[in-house]
């Protein structure tokens, strides 16, 4: 068995540093290919854009294993990448797909999301974008500059970033299993990518639990929600297939969950939404006066 163990704990974080790349790059490289992000939710860089950001925020204060942090470094890179061709090929909102391109196109009111204020993350404009990222950045920044000195309150602020980054990351398969449940489907949810996610959630935990490096008890939490959520996926595959189902009135068609983390995460399955999700125009607070 202790062969075992040390042969998981040299693969386990090789996967860990290698999976920013792994399950992004073919999604870039179509959308580049095919000059269009059409079906991609722009929410996926967003949320895994600022979970990187505060668990490499973080490492100072942690000073968790370094794999970890190479991961956080990766994942910003890929999804920069990624952010920047789906704005570059993003379909307008009268073409075909671009209601899709719309980050949780096809929620309607009395479903699960709500109406964004300021149209956050739905500006028509790049830059507003990359200057949210900017601030985002440079305000992780400052505060470490004036906290690293109070090393009380640092020890403090470190922890809720932490925490906040991973549990970010953490909820990512909760819209998947939302959906499926108003569908009463798993249709495009395959079971080959819900076994390679149970499969690295039990290399992940057993890593955690077994690693001779430090690894955060925030890391270890988080990881075993996801697989609590990632389980409970199985359950639904288990109860409803890939059926059609039922789509209650009101209610969102599901969104094809094709890969954890991935851009096409949330792919609309069909359904065109009659009501646009965007609200009153204010001026959104990251805007140089053209975008919205």
């Amino acid at each position: 068995m202790a062969w075992f163990t040390a042969l998981l704990g040299w693969v386990a974080p090789v996967f860990l540093v290698m999976s920013p790349v792994l399950s992004y790059s073919d999604q870039a490289v179509s959308m580049q290919r095919n000059k269009t992000s059409a079906g991609f939710s722009l929410d996926i860089p967003l949320i895994m854009l600022i979970a990187s950001f505060f668990r490499i925020a973080y490492w100072p204060g942690a000073r968790f294993d370094t794999a970890l942090l190479i991961q956080s470094i990766i994942m910003v890179g890929m999804q920069v990448v990624l952010l920047r061709i789906a704005l570059d090929h993003r379909p307008g909102p009268s073409t075909k797909g671009g209601e899709a391109a719309t980050p949780f196109a096809g929620a309607q009111e009395g479903s699960w999301m709500a109406q964004r204020p300021y149209n956050f993350w739905q500006w028509r404009s790049p830059k507003p974008y990359w200057q949210f990222l900017g601030y985002v950045v440079a305000g992780l920044i400052v505060a470490e500059i004036l906290l690293t000195p109070v090393p009380g309150i640092y020890a403090i602020y470190s922890t809720i970033i932490g925490i906040t980054g991973l549990s970010v990351e953490a909820t990512l398969p909760i819209p998947q299993i939302l959906s499926n449940h108003q569908s009463r489907s798993c249709k495009g949810f395959r079971l080959s990518v819900l076994a390679s996610w149970l499969i690295g959630d039990a290399m992940k935990i057993f890593w955690f639990f077994t690693a001779t490096s430090e690894i955060p008890w925030a890391f270890k939490i988080c990881g075993i929600f996801q697989a609590s959520c990632d389980t409970y996926l199985g359950v639904q595959y288990w109860m409803y297939g890939d059926g059609v189902g039922s789509v209650t009135p009101g209610s969102s068609k599901g969104y094809e969950m094709v890969e954890r983390g991935s851009p096409n995460s949330w792919r609309q399955s069909g359904h065109v939404p009659t009501r646009s999700l965007t609200p009153t125009r204010r001026p959104a607070p990251f805007t140089a006066g053209s975008s919205q």
